[in-house]
């Protein structure tokens, strides 16, 4: 494994990171989250635009511009020789003192990690996973705009390990209306009445690439697809119901809070779409 840091690649246990970093010690920082398949890498451009924005939305200055940072993921990549993996890009705030303000920093520091992931057992994509929604609730946008993939992910940790608690992988987090946002790693979505629909980034959804992609394949399926606004209600009622993110790409799920949801195995539509995907991508022939 090599790891770029700033323009220079590292092996795994010569990779580190200062302890004065402010990425480190306050969480000042952002991600993303980008998949490789066939040796390539997936929506590379639309990863780093988003990026871009998240350093935007924090006054923070990558200190390289965005076809730069291109060559340097492309070139990580091929340094690891990757065909199928997972790509982690960090951008922290860089050293500084002690105390949170960030002028102290003289510097970003860069990270690209190129490795694998599995955030679910393989036998969950066939018969789904169960949910169960969180008692904690997405931060409010006049807090901290979770658009912005920041390194603070405290909040969504606390869900993780609350979903664990119940004997469930994942958990869904409502914001202060109670409506549905997302889940603590991955986007959601249902079908009811032959309708697909997931919350709208405004509701406290990240605007997921892959939640993206489904919502064009969806079309280009013929699928009736909607941005929109979801309860609890709609999430018990569902025919069907599924995930999505870079990490786990398409998972159903079958039940949330021990409510069946269709069938209580993977849907129709769910199939379909997790197909299309597969197809899109190049992971089927």
């Amino acid at each position: 494994m090599k790891i770029y840091i700033d323009g220079k690649f590292f092996s795994k246990e010569e990779a580190t990171v200062p302890v004065f970093d402010h990425g480190l010690l306050y969480g000042d920082g952002i991600f993303e989250g980008i998949r490789i398949y066939n040796s390539r890498v997936f929506k590379l451009r639309e990863h780093l635009i988003r990026l871009y924005d998240s350093a935007k939305a924090i006054f923070l200055d990558i200190g390289m511009s965005i076809d730069h940072m291109e060559k340097a993921v492309i070139d990580t990549v091929a340094a690891n020789q990757t065909r199928d993996g997972y790509i982690r890009l960090v951008v922290t705030r860089g050293d500084g003192a002690l105390g949170i303000d960030p002028s102290s920093c003289a510097k970003a520091r860069v990270i690209i990690i190129v490795g694998d992931i599995q955030l679910y057992p393989e036998e969950y994509y066939e018969k789904g996973i169960s949910l169960i929604i969180s008692s904690y609730r997405r931060i409010p946008s006049d807090c901290f705009d979770v658009r912005i993939k920041s390194l603070n992910y405290l909040n969504n940790v606390l869900a993780k390990i609350e979903a664990r608690q119940a004997g469930c992988l994942e958990c869904i987090m409502l914001n202060g209306a109670g409506h549905v946002t997302e889940c603590t790693g991955d986007n959601i979505f249902i079908l009811k009445n032959g309708t697909l629909m997931t919350p709208s980034p405004l509701e406290g959804a990240l605007d997921g690439i892959t939640r993206r992609t489904v919502l064009d394949l969806a079309k280009s399926l013929g699928i009736t697809a909607s941005e929109t606004i979801l309860t609890r209600f709609d999430l018990y009622t569902a025919d069907e119901c599924f995930l999505t993110g870079t990490g786990a790409e398409i998972i159903p799920a079958v039940a949330i809070d021990k409510r069946i949801i269709g069938s209580g195995t993977p849907g129709l539509i769910t199939k379909k779409i997790t197909e299309a995907f597969k197809t899109f991508v190049g992971l089927t022939v």
